[in-house]
Order: structure tokens, then C-alpha cells, then sequence
């Protein structure tokens, strides 16, 4: 939706995967506006507000999830967003051209503000994120987070940390005012991009299982505690091959394989889902921000003994490079070598790295194959010694 609103796709139709028409034509049927209240698991039917009810053999919940907004005064005015689908994507970008927008806030600083800070930015409008933290994208390293703080800059964002919101109010000099524990920041338009939570407003008042995370739990079948019933995408957990844990990951490509899933098994051609590594990636102006598997405070959760490396260089042959910088970090487990996770950004080469590491966490390899694994060389792309060579010789000593 960032790339809708901020004019790289001009036209909304081409970010609809499949239209009702098309469900049709296939003997789907789809019911639009029809909202679930509840469901009656032992009898097998779905109740729907006008008090329809339909019966069911098999069940699949696929509620996603909901966009975060936080519990203050003021998050119903006119201006005030959330991004999670297609159509607030559409109500943001009309909002903006209809009312001549000129100052926006974002709330937040996970890869969604990323991203909509260049969409805002591409329109024209000056866009600052306020933020609780002292850097972006708190996932990544710090270092890496001051690289994405710097692009932030480069390109006229400013960034506002340590300011939580208390309450959005009437501006006086623009439409909005967004009043946080330090100051008052106005703006024509505000967007709460604060990460979102799972809809499972229906599953638990069912009585179905959910884990930790609060997200539904299902095995990897994607059945849910009740046999009958499937649940897929934002609305439940993944099982993570290297934490070897269940966690919420609500991602759009982790979500159609779960649903393919979940349609072959109930079709009758039985398939597991094999799980997530934890891979992620954005792009924010000029740069590529990425990463896979578990940091430092995620491994040690988990039971590993992480060491981890940071290490800068060319994502192509120095005699090819024209100034371009990649840094890369590794982190492994010290009693075996194991590839834990990665990170990386840079101008390019940073989603290709952690392409080929997550492929290596998902094959559950060490350092020491790492180091010399047969990769595709061309200066254009890389030197004799990829970085990730390099990046894993040098951890494998410190361990």
C-alpha cells in the first residue's frame, strides 16, 4: 500500500490478487460486508449478524489482524489512519489529494513508517516519525538502525525519539495536532503505524486454542485444536525452524503458503507447512534494509550461546564499486556454529544476502560450510570472496 499512496502504483486494481467476480467463475462465492458474530462449534455453523446461519464441515479462519492504535483521546478525528489494507491505502490517499495536505506524522518506527515515509515524501508532504525509542526499526542492530536513521534525513524526514503520544487534538495551524509527553507537533494528516495484533475475537470466545504469542495456534497442518476447523495467515502462529519455537510472523508470503496448505490438506492431499526462518526486507529511498533468523536477545531465549560479527564492504567487486557500502552481520550459536540469523543493509546487495543466509538457515548449516559455499561470481554482483564468505570466516574465529 506505501507504493500505492506514494505514486509508484498509479492504479489500485493491481494490488487485488483475485476479485469476487473471478472467485465466482470458479463457483466460490464471496459475501462482502457480512460481518461473523460468532461460532457454534458443536453444531458446525457460523452465525452472521442478521442472524443467518450457515453450516460447515470444515472451517478455515483466516481473520488477519488488526492495525494497533493506541488507548488516547483524539484517535477518531478525521485525519487520523491506520495502514493494514487496500482500502485504507485508497482513504489515505484521498484524503491527502482532497484536502490539499501538506504536514504529516507518522507513530511508529517498524518497516511500515519506513516505507510510508517515502510514499509521504514522494507526494511532496513534510513527514516526520515520532517514535518512543531512540532509533528506527529497533529489530536491526543499532548500527544498522543509524544507517536507516541517516537515509531518514538524507531525504528530509525528521525523526522525533524519545515522544510518546498522549492525545491527538485540533491543530491551529494545520488540522491536526499531535500532543505527545514533550511537545505538541502538528499536522494535516496522522498515521498510526504501531504494529498490529491478531483478530481472534471469534476463535476464543469458540473455545479454540491460542499460543502464547495470542495468535491462534494450529499444528503444522494448520488445524486449530478443533480438527475441523483451519486457521492461516495474520491471525496465527508459525512454527520458527531455528528458534524452534511457535511465534507470530504476520507476513504476507508466510500467509499464502499457510492457505495453499490448508487448502491441499482439506482437499485431501495431505501437506505440511515446514515453517519460517524469520525472513524480512524493506526499501527506504536509496536503501535496502533486511534480515533473517534470530538476534542476540532472541537466541539466548531460545537456549543458544550467540556471538555475533559486523562487517563492512562492497556488495560488488571493489574494482566495480562506485562508492556503494554493505554491512553485514551474523549471528551464530558458540557450541556448535550454527547460523543463527542476519542482517544487513546497504544501497544494494543487502535482500540478496539475506536471501542466500536464510536458505542456510533453513538447511541448518555452520560457519564453516558458510565460508565456502559455491556461489554465483561476477564483478558486477560480487567479489571472488562474497561478503558473506568473509562475514563467516571471520565469525567462525571468534567463536
Amino acid at each position: 500500500m506505501p507504493y500505492y499512496i506514494g505514486d509508484v502504483i498509479t492504479d489500485p486494481k493491481r494490488l487485488i490478487a483475485r476479485t469476487p467476480e473471478k472467485f465466482e467463475e470458479t463457483g466460490i462465492r464471496v459475501r462482502l460486508n457480512t460481518r461473523v458474530e460468532s461460532i457454534e462449534t458443536d453444531r458446525g455453523e457460523v452465525i452472521l449478524e442478521n442472524g443467518e446461519r450457515l453450516s460447515y464441515d470444515v472451517l478455515v479462519m483466516g481473520t488477519g489482524a488488526e492495525a494497533a492504535l493506541p488507548d488516547i483521546p483524539g484517535t477518531t478525528r478525521d485525519g487520523i489512519f491506520t495502514l493494514k489494507n487496500l482500502r485504507d491505502g485508497i482513504n489515505i490517499k484521498e484524503y491527502i489529494k482532497d484536502n490539499g495536505c501538506r504536514r504529516a506524522v507518522i507513530v511508529g518506527a517498524g518497516f511500515i513508517a519506513m516505507e510510508m515515509s517515502e510514499a509521504l515524501r514522494n507526494l511532496g508532504l513534510e513527514t516526520s516519525i515520532v517514535y518512543r525509542g531512540e532509533l528506527p526499526v529497533k529489530k536491526w542492530d543499532p548500527v544498522f538502525s543509524g544507517v536507516v536513521l541517516e537515509e531518514l534525513t538524507k531525504n528530509g524526514v525528521s525523526f522525533i525519539g524519545h515522544h510518546s503520544p498522549v492525545a491527538v487534538e485540533r491543530g491551529s495551524d494545520a488540522r491536526l495536532c499531535l500532543v505527545t509527553d514533550k511537545e505538541k507537533i502538528e499536522a494535516d494528516v496522522i498515521i498510526f503505524a504501531l504494529g498490529v495484533k491478531p483478530n481472534t475475537r471469534l476463535v476464543r470466545e469458540a473455545g479454540l486454542e491460542t499460543g502464547e504469542s495470542g495468535a491462534i495456534r494450529v499444528d503444522s497442518s494448520q488445524h486449530t485444536s478443533h480438527e475441523e476447523i483451519f486457521a492461516v495467515g495474520d491471525c496465527c502462529e508459525s512454527y520458527h525452524r531455528v528458534s524452534k519455537k511457535w511465534v507470530y510472523t504476520p507476513l504476507g508470503d508466510i500467509a499464502n503458503k499457510q492457505g495453499r496448505v490448508a487448502g491441499r490438506n482439506i482437499a485431501g492431499y495431505p501437506m505440511i507447512f515446514p515453517g519460517i526462518v524469520g525472513a524480512q526486507s524493506f526499501k527506504m529511498f536509496d536503501l535496502e534494509v533486511a534480515m533473517t533468523g534470530l538476534d542476540e536477545r532472541g537466541a539466548e531465549k531460545s537456549g543458544y550461546s550467540p556471538a555475533s560479527n559486523i562487517i563492512w564492504g562492497s556488495p560488488v567487486a571493489r574494482s566495480m564499486n562506485r562508492g556503494q557500502k554493505l554491512g553485514l552481520k551474523l549471528i551464530a550459536d558458540r557450541d556448535s556454529g550454527k547460523l543463527l540469523g542476519a542482517q544487513a543493509v546497504g544501497q544494494s546487495g543487502a535482500v540478496s544476502r539475506i536471501n542466500i543466509l536464510s536458505a542456510c538457515l533453513w538447511s541448518g548449516m555452520g560457519l564453516d560450510e558458510i565460508g565456502y559455499m559455491d556461489l554465483a561470481y561476477s564483478p558486477s554482483f560480487s567479489g571472488a570472496w562474497d561478503m558473506i564468505h568473509t562475514a563467516a570466516q571471520i565469525l567462525e574465529k571468534k567463536l
